[in-house]
């Protein structure tokens, strides 16, 4: 259990944060923009789970716990994803989590017959924020996987989060989705 007494250390005064392994990085490598920008969609699926029906929250809650693993999974430097009582990883099984989830999301939708426009109804927009922020998280860890090694689950995990993300905004909707008109404003 992790046990927090004092909030500050002063250690990252020097412009640059500690990993798991103990080394520092630079506030601003691409291995730190990757936790922030996990942190930022962690964040923004919480500020959904405010609107969310109470079985939506629920499964918001459980993707931001995955986060928090995700977040330790980037922090920990690394060629060997296995996890362990001391590492923390994402694993294949919590991608498929959300993949079942998605299926299950989908069932009822009717087919896209258009791109949608972010919003509809309140819960549904924050949804949409969180999954552009998602999508923002995924880009940062595949820049960090192009520069060092990436452990693949947690990039399947966040492709498949903002597809979850999507789905879940448009169940939300309840299938009314604010659909984009191609030109409709063209004089």
């Amino acid at each position: 259990m992790v046990k927090l007494n004092k909030i500050y250390t002063r250690t990252g005064d020097d412009g640059t944060t500690g990993l798991v392994d103990g080394s520092r990085r630079a506030k601003h490598d691409p291995r730190m923009i990757a936790i922030g920008e996990v942190d930022e969609a962690n964040s923004a699926i919480g500020l959904a789970t405010v609107a969310a029906p109470e079985a939506t929250a629920r499964d918001l809650h459980r993707i931001q716990n995955d986060l928090f693993d995700l977040g330790a999974d980037l922090a920990t430097p690394g060629e060997d994803f296995t996890p362990s009582e001391m590492v923390l990883r994402i694993v294949p099984a919590q991608v498929a989590w959300l993949e079942q989830a998605i299926d299950v999301l989908n069932e009822s939708l009717p087919p896209l017959t258009s791109f949608i426009l972010p919003g509809g109804s309140e819960a549904a927009a924050r949804v949409h924020l969180a999954r552009a922020i998602a999508r923002r998280a995924e880009r940062a860890g595949v820049a960090l996987g192009a520069e060092e090694p990436v452990n693949p689950a947690a990039l399947a995990y966040l492709n498949r989060l903002s597809d979850y993300l999507f789905v879940l905004a448009r169940a939300l909707n309840a299938g009314a989705d604010p659909l984009w008109v191609p030109g409709a404003n063209r004089p």
